[in-house]
């Protein structure tokens, strides 16, 4: 995955790997690429918590996390990277917006720029 900042790659697969189960077929768009901008900017100790967090409901049963702080954070970032209406540069798919038929004519000229996340 290029134009990774902090995860590498096997995490940022299990990051969206963790997204596409909390938001199922969100991982076309590569929600790692978004969340790992935002880590970039967390502090060192609420980045190590988001990623333990993620490390913690891969591959878990996730009705055991529900409803704890992890699993909170983890859930409000995968709905944040894909009903933001990201998708990845280079990535040849359509975002949410599009999926959900959000068309309204503010939205229809919203020009996305993601470059203040450092992603371009």
């Amino acid at each position: 995955m290029a134009g990774l900042q902090i995860l590498d790659v096997e995490t940022a697969q299990m990051v969206e790997s963790v997204c596409d189960t909390l938001v199922p077929g969100s991982a076309r768009v590569k929600p790692a690429v978004y969340i790992d901008a935002l880590l970039a900017r967390m502090d060192d100790g609420t980045r190590t918590a988001v990623v333990d967090s993620f490390t913690t409901l891969a591959g878990a049963e996730l009705a055991e996390h529900a409803g704890t702080p992890g699993f909170l954070h983890v859930r409000a970032l995968a709905i944040e990277a894909f009903y933001s209406d990201f998708v990845a540069p280079g990535v040849d798919a359509v975002g949410a917006w599009e999926e959900i038929d959000f068309n309204t004519p503010l939205a229809t000229r919203l020009a996305k720029d993601w470059s203040y996340l450092g992603i371009s």
